[in-house]
Order: C-alpha cells, then sequence, then structure tokens
C-alpha cells in the first residue's frame, strides 16, 4: 500500500514537472481540457466518448510500462487501469454540464480493456502524404510527423463546430500547432531553389488555399448546424487565416540559414492569437512584415 501511495505522489509531482518543463504543450491541452469541462455540448454522450478518446491516447503515448513492470511486478496491469479510471472520472465529474449516463459507464469497459492493449512501439498512420504537392513542403513534412495527432486535431475541430464558443476555444488551440508546421527552416539552398520559381505572394496563396480546403468541412459543419450564427463563421475564418499569414510571415522576415528554426514560443503565440482575433493590429503587421520579408528573401535569392 506504502508503494502505491508513494507512486501516486510521484505522477501528481511529475505531472507538474511536465507542465513547467514543455509549457507549449502542456498550455494547450490545458486549454482545450477546460474547455470541453465548461462548453456545453448539444448531447450528453458526447463528453464520456471524448474523455474515453483521450485517455485511450494517453495510454497510446506511454512510455513507462517496463518501469512499472520492475516496481509493481504482479499488478502493473492494475497501476495502469487504476490511472486511468482516476483521470477519466476526473474528467467526467469536473464537467458542469455533464450527467451520469449509460455511455459514460460503457465507457469504464472500454478503459479496462486498454490495460490488454500494449502502448504503440511505431508511429501510428506512418502515410506517405505524397499526393500534397511539393510546393507544400512543411504542410508534407509536418504531417508525415503527425499525422494521427493532426486526424485527432481535425476530428476535435469537427465536434466543435455545434457550437460558436466551442469553434472559437478550438480554432484558438489549433493556431499554437498551425505555427510548428512553419517553424522549422529549409536549407539556404532549398529556399533559393523554391523562391526562383515562386513569390512569397504565391506561396501565401498556396498555403492558404490548402489551409482552407482543410477547413471547408468545418465551416459547412458549422453552417448547417448553425445556420442562424453565419457570422461566427466569417470571424473564425478571419482570425484563422490573419494568423496563419503573420506566421508566414514572421518565418521570412527572421530566415536565417544558420538557425535550424524560427524560434516560436508561447509569447509569439500569444501575440499573434491577440493580434488575429482583434484583426486590425494583425492587418498592420502583415503591410510591414511582408515587406521585411521579402526583402529578406531577396538577400539570399537576388532579383
Amino acid at each position: 500500500m506504502e508503494k502505491l501511495i508513494n507512486h501516486f505522489k510521484f505522477r501528481f509531482n511529475q505531472s507538474f514537472r511536465i507542465f513547467n518543463l514543455n509549457p507549449k504543450v502542456s498550455i494547450p491541452i490545458v486549454f482545450v481540457l477546460g474547455a470541453f469541462l465548461f462548453v456545453k455540448l448539444p448531447e450528453q454522450y458526447y463528453y464520456p466518448v471524448i474523455f474515453a478518446i483521450l485517455i485511450a491516447l494517453f495510454h497510446g503515448e506511454r512510455k513507462d510500462i517496463p518501469f512499472l513492470k520492475k516496481v509493481f511486478i504482479q499488478s502493473w496491469r492494475w497501476i495502469i487501469l487504476l490511472e486511468s479510471t482516476i483521470m477519466y472520472t476526473v474528467l467526467l465529474l469536473a464537467n458542469i454540464n455533464y450527467k451520469v449516463e449509460k455511455t459514460g459507464l460503457i465507457s469504464y469497459l472500454l478503459i479496462i480493456l486498454l490495460t490488454f492493449i500494449p502502448p504503440k512501439t511505431k508511429p501510428w498512420l506512418a502515410m506517405g502524404w505524397n499526393f500534397i504537392p511539393d510546393y507544400l513542403f512543411e504542410w508534407k513534412a509536418f504531417l508525415r510527423k503527425n499525422g494521427w495527432k493532426v486526424i485527432l486535431g481535425f476530428i476535435i475541430v469537427m465536434f466543435s463546430s455545434c457550437q460558436p464558443v466551442a469553434l472559437i476555444l478550438a480554432g484558438a488551440f489549433v493556431l499554437d500547432f498551425i505555427s510548428l508546421v512553419y517553424e522549422p527552416h529549409e536549407s539556404k539552398e532549398m529556399l533559393e531553389m523554391y523562391f526562383r520559381k515562386h513569390t512569397l505572394k504565391e506561396k501565401i496563396r498556396q498555403n492558404t488555399l490548402f489551409f482552407n480546403i482543410l477547413l471547408l468541412p468545418v465551416y459547412c459543419s458549422f453552417l448547417i448546424l448553425n445556420p442562424y450564427e453565419s457570422l461566427y463563421i466569417l470571424y473564425y475564418f478571419a482570425f484563422m487565416n490573419l494568423y496563419l499569414l503573420l506566421i508566414i510571415m514572421r518565418k521570412y522576415k527572421n530566415y536565417n540559414h544558420k538557425n535550424k528554426d524560427s524560434n516560436y514560443n508561447m509569447a509569439v503565440y500569444l501575440e499573434y492569437f491577440l493580434c488575429s482575433i482583434t484583426i486590425i493590429p494583425a492587418l498592420f503587421i502583415l503591410v510591414s512584415g511582408i515587406k521585411e520579408a521579402n526583402q529578406n528573401i531577396r538577400t539570399y535569392v537576388g532579383n
């Protein structure tokens, strides 16, 4: 019993350490979980389904099974079950809009099955994404590394289309990951080769078109479910696209072949997010930033 108590103390302290060490990931996760705890969804059974999926994803990413087998030799499966059950129960009971019903109870059976499903050892959905054109190389590289996460995020965003507030909150969560698409810097040779064929204006047009094709099902779903609140989708379209433009502009304004990435951090996210949701500041930043980005590109490519 003492070993079990010490283990959960360790888990509790570990959660705070992870939060402090990696705020880029932990803050958006807490943000979305908070949204799910307070946003009212159309049907009660949406909550247990979403929370069960989150618990399953957490289990799939576990790297501590060998450790648990050494510490809890005979009862390590019970520890996994107990941890998963506690997390799922906390998410359900903390939601202010959820009332206990059969879907929530049935989901406990699915969580029990997790103890017999080994975590993944190879990346899931390791697709080539070869249908994406080469000029969208940032998206292709990002999807190859994070394909299943993108698909999960897309499902969450689709669910968010049922309500205006949920749509905006999910959009704010997605923007942080959009930033990661453009964080890596390509080599000087690749940049020169690309911008000898395309202009920055063409790159912006190609990337915004692809981005909005991805979001098209969300736009349509929201309009179908909320036909009298179409102004929300116009606002959503505006601030999502403005943020995308700001991130692309920042990448090439600050591009330096000696740096592997654009040093994206939470401060950048908050600055551009606030500018995008207020719209007007983002437009002013874009006007001057695109000029600087074009000038920086010319230092590598020439006129």
